[in-house]
């Protein structure tokens, strides 16, 4: 008797969760390992074949050169995360070049009252195009490209030539460097672009309206029942990408110091193969904004070891990037295709 009751007295131990399991890796990350793989891989190569090329100036330089592509690729990502595109990118960036331009240089404008106002008419052209493609359930694909066209023409009637900048606020801006140690520096742009990447990472994972973003790009009609205020973001999607475009446009006139309709052409492009190389499915409902980050600097790096080699020619980046996103199309593919049916 006393044998059984201490059998029954006995503690259970309950085997921990996942015992006995091995760990595997999901898949849904396998797009942002690739790409940061590849950045790193590329970083390896350039400082093995070339000299000078592992140093902390030429990768800043990456952060430099391609601020403003930071900052319009980081509003392209809440599109597609969303579920849809923008082809308007680059024609806002052209227009604010042209405006501020215009206003600077023709009516004697203040760039403190220039910029503010250039980055209000990003945010409403994006804003009208939502509210096109949430209200009237157009196609955003047909929407955005009316508004590429829309901008581009705008920039025209403005005037069909560049026009340079020379005011002294411009010039100080464009030429300030921000020391980070040794030699090395940062530009202002390349600043606002971290600053920009930070405040999008924080509101993508960390607010109500990323986690609605993330709702709408996995299924509109699964987030309209739980809810959440779908409307509302698909407008302030488009309205956040407009007002990315014209803070990029901004930052592309400290970087050119003029205004013409022809900047940015077929910036769009590269926008959406750095946020799809960043990992982001073009399907919508999985990405991060930290792989757009990577995503841009690896077409960064491309020209980069392009220019130290220098018997390539510049078309190769867009062969080598070609390829990437065939790649990176066929690797999200398969995360489809494995990823488990609900």
């Amino acid at each position: 008797m006393s044998a059984v009751m201490d059998k029954r007295e006995a503690p259970v131990v309950a085997a921990a969760p996942g015992a006995g399991r091995r760990t595997r890796f999901n898949p849904k990350y396998l797009p942002l390992a690739a790409t940061i793989s590849l950045f790193v891989a590329m970083g390896a190569l350039g400082s093995v074949l070339y000299d000078g090329f592992f140093s902390a100036q030429v990768f800043l330089n990456l952060l430099i050169d391609n601020a403003f592509l930071i900052v319009v690729a980081v509003g392209m990502t809440f599109v597609i995360l969303s579920g849809g595109i923008d082809l308007s990118v680059g024609s806002v960036i052209a227009l604010t070049t042209m405006v501020s331009a215009s206003l600077v240089e023709k009516h004697g404008w203040n760039p403190v009252a220039v910029i503010p106002l250039v980055l209000l008419m990003g945010t409403a052209f994006g804003g009208v195009m939502g509210v096109l493609i949430e209200r009237f359930r157009l196609q955003p694909f047909i929407v955005t490209l009316a508004g590429m066209f829309l901008a581009r023409g705008l920039c025209y009637l403005i005037s069909i030539d560049s026009i340079s900048i020379t005011n002294e606020f411009y010039s100080s801006v464009s030429q300030l460097r921000i020391p980070v140690g040794g030699d090395a520096s940062l530009s202002i742009s390349a600043v606002i672009a971290l600053l920009v990447l930070l405040a999008a990472v924080f509101v993508a994972h960390c607010t109500p309206f990323g986690r609605t973003v993330y709702a709408i790009g996995g299924s509109e009609h699964s987030a309209m029942l739980m809810g959440l205020p779908v409307r509302s973001t698909l407008v302030g999607v488009y309205a956040l990408s407009g007002f990315c475009s014209a803070l990029a446009g901004v930052i592309f006139t400290f970087y050119m110091l003029s205004g013409y309709g022809l900047h940015a052409m077929g910036l769009e492009l590269d926008a959406i193969a750095a946020v799809v190389i960043g990992g982001t499915l073009l399907t919508g409902g999985v990405g991060y904004v930290a792989g757009t980050l990577f995503g841009v600097l690896t077409l960064g790096i491309i020209q980069t070891l392009i220019a130290f080699d220098g018997t390539l020619s510049s078309w190769w980046t867009r062969i080598v990037v070609g390829a990437l996103l065939f790649f990176f199309c066929l690797l999200q593919r398969f995360f489809t295709a494995r990823a488990p049916r609900r």
